[in-house]
């Protein structure tokens, strides 16, 4: 069996899967915003409580709002600032007296969708959220691609391309920079293009279906921006599928326009990169940290990771 676990800002979420990928048991807790000592007791407590409840024991791999820096080991990068700095995967594994794999919560996304979602038999999958932030991973050949500075996927944070007058320098990004991909094509950056900050995507979309023409011109630059956005990342991995999830994988009008915007982007004759809605929606990221672990596997042989 293989326990999952989603290390969200405001819910940790757990889950077990069997080894035919089918669910067996899901709960969900508060997270101790602020406190570490009580987010690694909730986590320890949610793992152990599934365990309880299934009656076995198993692997755990936890997705979390940032990375585990190759330098230090310590979490870096995180949104959920009272995890920056700690030994998140070394604690978790002395709490539950096993090894633990950590992985960005869009790389499990990202996993998960690859081992069995909408990229399943795929070589190389892209997989993206669009939410209140933006994140990727990268899943080549099943495996997550984390990268030497462990910020594989890290597409967000990349300047938006070939920007147009009106575009530069773009929004204040809270990494520091201004025009990133994530100021343009999260969900607040729509709404901010759109000229009413707070206003969900889906209100957008249908005032857009209504004949709203401000809503309609801000659906048609945020399907330009994420064309060109996802075309840069055609012509660096070639990936054979771009996943997308997030709230804003809600739009169908995507899946039609963006692949025909992208490909004077591409840098090639034809475009045979597929972009497709997640299958496992909202549980895609609790379902990749279980699938950091492979089916056969001795945890008795391995170390924190």
């Amino acid at each position: 069996m293989r326990i999952g676990i989603d290390l969200g800002g405001t819910k940790i979420e757990g889950i077990a899967i069997g080894d035919d990928g089918r669910e067996r048991q899901r709960c969900r807790v508060p997270t101790p915003r602020g406190d570490y000592g009580l987010t690694l007791k909730a986590v320890a407590d949610l793992v152990h409580q599934i365990e309880r409840e299934i009656g076995c024991r198993g692997s755990v791999g936890i997705g979390i709002p940032g990375a585990v820096s190759p330098a230090t080991q310590l979490i870096k990068n995180a949104n959920s600032t009272w995890l920056i700095g700690q030994p998140l995967a070394v604690d978790l594994a002395r709490l539950l007296e096993r090894p633990v794999r950590l992985a960005n919560d869009a790389n499990c996304f990202a996993l998960s969708e690859a081992a069995d979602g909408a990229g399943a038999g795929a070589d190389v999958v892209f997989g993206v959220i669009l939410g209140t932030g933006t994140g990727a991973g990268i899943v080549v050949h099943g495996k997550v691609l984390t990268g030497a500075n462990a910020i594989g996927g890290e597409w967000g944070h990349n300047p938006l391309p070939a920007p147009k007058d009106d575009e530069r320098p773009g929004p204040a990004c809270y990494c520091g920079r201004n025009g990133c991909v994530e100021t343009f094509l999260s969900g607040p950056g729509l709404a901010r293009d759109y000229g009413k900050s707070g206003t969900a995507a889906e209100a957008i979309v249908a005032r857009a279906a209504s004949g709203e023409i401000e809503a309609e011109h801000a659906l048609a630059r945020y399907e330009e921006r994420l064309a060109r956005a996802l075309a840069s990342v055609i012509n660096v991995i070639d990936p054979d599928v771009v996943v997308l999830g997030g709230g804003l994988s809600n739009i169908d009008r995507l899946y039609e326009s963006v692949p025909r915007l992208w490909v004077p982007h591409v840098f090639s004759d034809h475009v045979s990169t597929r972009l497709v809605r997640a299958k496992h929606g909202d549980s895609s990221g609790v379902r990749g940290a279980a699938w950091l672990w492979p089916v056969d596997h001795d945890d008795r042989a391995e170390s924190a990771e």
